[in-house]
């Protein structure tokens, strides 16, 4: 009896919403009624019992993680990867924004809609949704954090995001489409400006021409970038960092963007390792690439969001 009520415990946590730790609040993006594009739902929301994987997110919410110690006036919108099918909350998420507020960072965490959010594989093809729901989710949740920047204490022109593997994509896509929403303004949040003031993309993917061409034949030194990724002269200044050995996204992800970046005269930093895999986050390794999260730290120093040393 004692294994079963375990048991059903188990199946019941690893179907209900994410929620965030204890003093954080999680707070609606959309008004109701009001989200573009929504869908019906097909599956609840859920989270995996051994690691915070959520699936089927049809409520898109922001949770807010204030800074520790001195304020730097900073925040960064935080964007998990998980294929636009997933959300690695955690991993690429919860444990970014620790990082973040104890450096004084306001950190606003993401939970876009998924699956089918943004480009994706399917049966070995990428495909395209007609509407990418997720950079409708990041665009309006930058508006929000401009619209709150006085109550959260945040410099409005201080804002930017950092994404991983397909929110790697995501921080491309919130650079380069800054002219105007992707959907109807909803209220006085989608008159401000979406475009962060800078970005930071590890491991990102769907940003090459040429990704999903076979890897022994593809033009390597053709770093076109995909035609929905426009990069101009307004483009947020970028870091980049990527793995030559990473098995899902390639370095030429990062290359095409910042080719692209630097041909734009946009200030870019890109960082390139032998190994790291993909999806690695900021858990414990011996790897060299294991040191980024001081190169983004003093990235943000050189470009004036962080004050000098």
């Amino acid at each position: 009896m004692l294994l079963l009520a375990f048991a059903c415990h188990a199946a019941q946590a690893s179907a209900a919403t994410w929620q965030p730790s204890p003093g954080h609040a999680q707070l609606p993006i959309w008004p109701a009624g009001k989200m573009p594009d929504a869908l019906p739902a097909t599956k609840p929301e859920s989270v995996a019992a051994d690691w915070a994987k959520v699936e089927n997110v049809s409520e898109p919410t922001m949770t807010i993680y204030a800074p520790q110690g001195r304020n730097t006036g900073a925040a960064v919108v935080v964007f998990p990867g998980g294929g636009y099918q997933i959300l690695a909350m955690d991993l690429e998420g919860t444990e970014i924004c620790d990082w973040l507020v104890s450096r004084g960072i306001t950190c606003v965490l993401l939970k876009y809609r998924v699956p089918d959010s943004g480009p994706t594989w399917k049966n070995d093809r990428r495909y395209y949704p007609k509407v990418q729901t997720a950079l409708q989710d990041a665009q309006r949740t930058l508006g929000l954090v401009r619209q709150h920047a006085a109550q959260w204490q945040v410099d409005p022109h201080k804002i930017g995001v950092i994404g991983f593997s397909a929110g790697g994509h995501l921080v491309a896509a919130v650079s380069t489409h800054v002219d105007k929403r992707t959907y109807p303004a909803v209220d006085a949040a989608d008159r401000l400006s979406s475009r962060p003031d800078f970005a930071i993309a590890l491991y990102p993917g769907h940003l090459w021409l040429h990704e999903d061409e076979d890897r022994a034949t593809r033009p390597q030194t053709d770093l076109r970038l995909r035609p929905d990724i426009r990069v101009r002269a307004d483009t947020p200044p970028t870091f980049l960092l990527q793995a030559e050995g990473d098995p899902t996204d390639t370095v030429e992800e990062s290359l095409a963007y910042y080719v692209a970046l630097q041909k734009a005269g946009v200030p870019a930093e890109l960082h390139l390792y032998a190994q790291g895999g993909h999806a690695f986050g900021l858990r414990p390794t011996r790897l060299p690439i294991g040191q980024w999260p001081v190169l983004v730290e003093r990235w943000l120093r050189t470009i004036g969001v962080l004050a000098a040393d």
